[in-house]
């Protein structure tokens, strides 16, 4: 299955593609929380789990017929969560009183109809990103950067599938130990700096940030490559190599703007959550001239 995230006015939902059936499975919780309008993960959690027990004391099939897989959370790590299919939602949103229920209700169908479109004109999948930040208010250039980024990040998950290392847990620890080198922040750190949840934290990247990450997988998989590196242990020191060459372009370049690359903005909507703080960087030590 291929671990994908879409989003529903700018909230993450996680999903999954069974090439083999040509199925969607999304997370629960995550559609939950967009039901409920929480801002915090863990109470749309607490509310999906008293309703999942309700149901099944009702006997409904709706909770039958969800599946738990493993999804990766904000702290980078992968847990078995509960996911069902679009249809199979389609039944959960009745039961949640919200004025979301008919908008997504209708994101649930258009999905399906836009991957297969997608499957057969892998084009139409970049075009609808593309239109979908535009209208998000991204600028041209950040949109630019984030698809070139994309595409360095595939680069790098193909040596990783082709080379010993599993998808999802073990592709998470790596992409946190490249994001820790380089930016000094674990992914889930910087996720609570920037005020997100279940949200994709490079939709949220200033252009700064999203080069630093290019630059650091990019050198990431250019010496995994040279060192035709196997297995988790070899591809870890592959990634922190390349986060360190990184880290090292991002501190010259602060050291002559005087500005870190590294912030909390963010791009949710108005009256969504604001960014927090960054955490206070540890003072480093200067080279003597």
């Amino acid at each position: 299955m291929k671990i994908l995230s879409s989003e529903f006015e700018g909230q993450s939902i996680r999903r999954l593609y069974d090439e083999a059936t040509e199925t969607w499975w999304f997370s629960v919780v995550d559609v939950v929380q967009v039901l409920t309008q929480q801002a915090d993960f863990q109470t749309a959690r607490k509310y999906w789990n008293q309703l999942k027990r309700r149901l099944a004391a009702e006997g409904s099939q709706s909770v039958t017929d969800c599946h738990r897989l493993k999804l990766p959370a904000a702290d980078g790590k992968s847990y078995l969560t509960d996911c069902a299919t679009a249809q199979t939602l389609l039944r959960l949103v009745q039961s949640v009183p919200s004025p979301k229920a008919e908008p997504i209700k209708l994101w649930l169908a258009k999905v399906g109809y836009e991957r297969m479109q997608e499957i057969a004109d892998p084009a139409q999948a970049l075009d609808r990103a593309r239109q979908t930040w535009q209208q998000q208010g991204r600028s041209d250039k950040w949109i630019q950067q984030r698809m070139a980024g994309q595409e360095t990040r595939n680069k790098l998950t193909d040596y990783w599938s082709e080379h010993g290392v599993e998808q999802g847990r073990e592709f998470a620890i790596l992409t946190n130990l490249i994001h820790q080198e380089w930016s000094g922040l674990s992914v889930a750190a910087h996720k609570e700096a920037k005020g997100l949840s279940s949200h994709n934290l490079r939709d949220h990247m200033s252009e700064a940030e999203l080069i630093f990450t290019a630059l650091a997988e990019l050198s990431t998989r250019q010496i995994a490559e040279r060192q035709q590196a196997t297995g988790m242990a070899e591809n870890q020191t592959a990634a922190k190599a390349g986060g360190r060459i990184a880290r090292g372009a991002r501190q010259q370049l602060e050291d002559q703007t005087g500005q870190s690359v590294v912030t909390a903005a963010n791009y949710l909507p108005p009256g969504a959550q604001p960014p927090g703080k960054l955490p206070a960087a540890k003072p480093r030590r200067r080279k003597k001239p």
